[in-house]
């Protein structure tokens, strides 16, 4: 199961994205001798316009084979089995083993695949607080 983002999550890298690309060329083309400096917003585009592809196609989180995975560069995984607690904390969930922690940002989650997330937690039987 792959739970998403937010429509208006992605939409904003997106959007500043293309925001920066139109300043990079506006920087580039609209002036006699470009500053280096300009070529710098190309640099932010990229980086804002990947990480759109990359949370539309990978998704925020993963549940397969018992495994919750926090989908990022520095994502985490958790076994399903092992969670003790969960903690709801000013709207994030906090997924709690014996020796490790997992906050999710339910605010960033697209309300149907929430829905979904809760439906998984509820088949856990695990405390709630």
């Amino acid at each position: 199961m792959k739970i998403g983002y937010k429509k208006k999550h992605l939409n904003v890298n997106l959007i500043l994205g293309l925001v920066w690309l139109v300043w990079f060329f506006v920087g580039v083309f609209g002036k006699e001798k470009p500053n280096w400096t300009d070529y710098g917003w190309i640099v932010i585009s990229i980086m804002y316009l990947g990480l759109y592809f990359y949370q539309k196609n990978y998704k925020y989180l993963t549940i397969e084979n018992g495994i919750i995975n926090v989908n990022g560069p520095f994502g985490k995984k958790l076994n399903l089995s092992e969670i003790k607690r969960i903690k709801k904390f000013a709207g994030d969930y906090i997924l709690k083993t014996d020796k490790k922690e997992l906050t999710i940002n339910t605010q960033i989650i697209d309300p149907n695949s929430l829905a979904e997330l809760n439906a998984e937690f509820e088949k856990l039987n695990i405390e709630w607080d």
